[in-house]
């Protein structure tokens, strides 16, 4: 069974929770959760599952609420925002919806104006009052419930800093100033480092299991190996030997790859299906956010993931020619660029046919791409099958079963997964080898491959830029590629790693470096004095 929030904070309580008070006091936010005079108690477990909803739901009463208001619930979604953020300004994907905000990412010019970088910043900073206020109020309630606030708080400023360099920070309820890039990073250090040993066992588990979605000890190894494999980025020094480090706490803990499919589905495959929570896949998850079809449903989650890249004619059930994605949802927005797609078929044509039969021909599980009727360019931008398909999430069972609603999935997002580790290990050594895969780093990369079926190589035979695809293939559509370009010198600036339609060209053009970080949004300015614009912003 889904393990659900048994109780999320009413709206009217929420009040209680808003101490961000700069980033917060400029969002359109519910009145019924701003107003103070409407909360006169809280529950401690409403608190602390509100703090974890909030990276996984848009508001309260699931799909179509949202403590943000906003035409479209679905649009303040954290995942959906990190994703448009991180992936429609890359290599891997293209969407042809006309949303304000998209062409500009697409064509990495955006500003300090951008509406979907505006959502993003804005839910992260209400998940930060959000963990501020638990902590204010209830930190001497349970020690592993503090410390896992104190995570859920770190994550969403590691991703704050990841996107904006230079942020607002408060640990308290009082108007934030404003942290350099390096400071924010120190301190992220300082708080996973403390909060650590204060966390609950890494000990893989299902969705039936106990402690399921929360963070333990091998999230905050998790993110502190993300935070060190960045280090460079974020402070000017590298700390590959931490990263190594780190990556190895995670792949020596009880978390594990998936390696053994069930029926026709692949171990890949069964990592992106509605029962990915209830099989062994979930013994990947490091932090799964739950969805299920009746209980905690989303618009901005893994329904976005899985409705917005499929329409009628893209297939991923090879029991099953005529299904799509096991959901009623088939959105036709985002798609592969060819960048993604020539990755498993570097030399030779591209076959035109479903997911799985794709997946066949390139001999690597992972290259779940429908090309049936499509173009593998995206020289029409609006045109949905200008680009081949990316059937990798779906709502499909491996039992056969059908999902719990027609509409809303109940596919987990593994915000965390293991595989991250192998190729964080993979890349951190061989950064400290001279560029080339030490030989325990060559059988990382080679573990994900063979879990793929595709094809081994040799110990020290993947380069850098070889590793810079292995991300790609292993991680696309997954949310991490923009940081990942930035740590290969492969995003913004003179670099001469083109895809289409970067710099606004089709046949892509370098754009500017002061873009690898974000514009503060313009709202945030005029609400606090403390906030400066980054630099090339105006």
């Amino acid at each position: 069974m889904k393990r659900i929030f048994k109780y999320i904070l009413p709206a009217a309580a929420m009040a209680l929770a808003l101490g961000f008070t700069s980033c917060v006091g400029d969002l359109d936010v519910d009145e019924n959760v701003l107003d103070p005079n409407k909360a006169t108690d809280y529950k401690v477990e409403g608190l602390f599952n509100k703090c974890y909803a909030n990276l996984a739901m848009e508001g309260n009463e699931g799909g179509g609420s949202t403590d943000i208001v906003y035409p479209d619930a679905g649009f303040t979604g954290l995942v959906r925002q990190m994703w448009n953020s991180n992936e429609l300004t890359t290599d891997e994907a293209m969407c042809g919806w006309g949303d304000d905000g998209i062409a500009t990412f697409i064509d990495n010019v955006y500003d300090a104006s951008h509406p979907m970088l505006a959502m993003y910043y804005q839910r992260l900073a209400l998940g930060i009052s959000y963990c501020n206020q638990y902590l204010n109020v209830a930190s001497d309630y349970d020690p592993t419930m503090t410390a896992e606030i104190r995570f859920v708080r770190a994550l969403q400023y590691y991703l704050m800093m990841d996107g904006w360099g230079n942020i607002p920070f408060a640990e308290r309820i009082e108007k934030p100033g404003q942290m350099k890039r390096a400071e924010v990073f120190a301190w992220l250090e300082k708080e996973l480092t403390e909060i650590e040993p204060l966390l609950s066992a890494a000990v893989a588990k299902k969705s039936t299991d106990s402690g399921y979605g929360r963070a333990d000890k091998a999230a905050a190894w998790f993110l502190l190996m993300r935070l060190y494999l960045n280090a460079e980025v974020y402070t000017g020094t590298p700390q590959w030997g931490k990263a190594a480090e780190y990556a190895k706490k995670v792949m020596s803990s009880s978390y594990r790859l998936n390696t053994r499919g069930v029926g026709v589905w692949t171990p890949y495959q069964m990592l992106f299906m509605g029962d990915n929570g209830e099989t062994d896949a979930a013994y990947e998850a490091v932090l799964p956010l739950f969805a299920d079809g009746i209980t905690t449903t989303q618009w901005g989650c893994s329904e976005f993931l899985i409705a917005s890249t499929f329409d009628k004619d893209v297939h991923a059930n090879p029991n099953d020619p005529a299904a799509t994605n096991g959901i009623s949802e088939g959105w036709s927005g985002n798609r592969a660029r060819p960048n993604l797609v020539k990755k498993f078929f570097p030399i030779g044509e591209v076959p035109h046919k479903e997911s799985y039969e794709t997946a066949e021909i390139a001999g690597d599980d992972r290259a779940l791409f429908c090309g049936v009727e499509r173009e593998l360019d995206n020289i029409k931008r609006g045109s949905f099958t200008d680009g081949f398909a990316v059937a990798k999430f779906t709502n499909f069972k491996t039992d056969g079963s059908a999902g719990k609603s027609p509409t809303f999935a109940d596919t987990d997002f593994f915000l965390f997964r293991v595989a991250e580790a192998y190729l964080a290990y993979a890349e951190a050594t061989a950064r400290m080898n001279g560029g080339n895969t030490t030989e325990e780093g060559t059988r990382c990369i080679n573990d994900l491959r063979r879990r793929a079926h595709a094809q081994e190589r040799a110990s020290g035979s993947f380069t850098l830029n070889d590793l810079l695809d292995e991300w790609s293939r292993e991680f696309y559509f997954e949310g991490i590629r923009r940081p990942t370009l930035i740590r290969f010198g492969k995003f913004g600036g003179n670099n001469g790693y083109n895809w289409q339609w970067k710099g606004g060209s089709f046949e892509g053009r370098d754009f500017a470096e002061y873009r690898n970080i974000f514009a503060i949004p313009a709202k945030d300015l005029v609400a606090n004095g403390n906030m400066k614009q980054n630099e090339g912003y105006k």
